[in-house]
């Protein structure tokens, strides 16, 4: 079974990494927040003191932090993730970014022979606690089938696009071009029959997916 890390337990962050410990995985988690990572070994995961112990703990290392400079931080700062990486390892960014960063970013990490799926969310703090997030998957699909069971873990509604940084490009677009209330309206309309059904779309994303996902 693969050794799992997670990085940023923020008030999404600190539910989804929850329910992949308590999954039965193993997971390694880092946060400034003490009392945050004292939750989440109080159900089973192990505390790392960085990013970089993160990663020479973990296959699949998973990050959840506020922005692009943070993610940058975590990836290629001082004792970060790209310090104790190793060959083959793979890198899920969950956090709301830059599109333009997370292809430069994926860029260095192949240099280095590790893979990485680019995953923005949506649900929010609730959608977090209660493992119905819509995630959009931009990435290689094989490595999308790789991380998918630990993705199932966490969400309701899934999708993916094989270029890597275009669905947060089409997620912020989408904000951009449709109001709240119709944004709200979709949402209604476009909830999953029930919990645990699990969409795919395969290919660039479109306004469709993206609507079906509520985003």
């Amino acid at each position: 079974m693969a050794e799992l890390g997670f990085i940023g337990l923020g008030i999404m962050g600190k539910p989804m990494a929850s329910h992949l410990v308590k999954a039965g995985h193993t997971v390694h988690v880092c946060d400034l927040a003490e009392e945050s990572v004292r939750h989440v070994c109080s159900l089973g995961g192990k505390a790392c003191s960085c990013s970089k112990e993160i990663a020479q703990r973990s296959d699949i290392i998973f990050i959840m932090v506020p922005d692009t400079p943070d993610v940058e931080a975590v990836l290629f700062g001082a004792n970060g993730v790209a310090e104790g990486l190793k060959p083959g390892s793979t890198v899920v960014d969950m956090s709301s970014i830059s599109p333009i960063a997370t292809k430069e970013f994926a860029k260095k990490l192949a240099a280095m022979g590790v893979k990485m799926l680019d995953a923005p969310v949506s649900g929010g703090q609730v959608g977090a606690e209660n493992a119905t997030l819509s995630i959009m998957v931009g990435g290689p699909v094989d490595v999308f089938n790789q991380i998918k069971p630990y993705f199932e873990l966490m969400v309701r509604t899934l999708f993916i696009s094989v270029i890597t940084g275009t669905v947060r490009l089409a997620r912020w677009q989408t904000k951009l071009w449709l109001p709240s209330p119709l944004r709200r309206l979709v949402k209604l309309y476009s909830l999953p029959p029930r919990r645990g059904l699990i969409q795919q779309r395969y290919g660039p994303p479109c306004l469709e997916v993206l609507l079906r996902a509520g985003f």
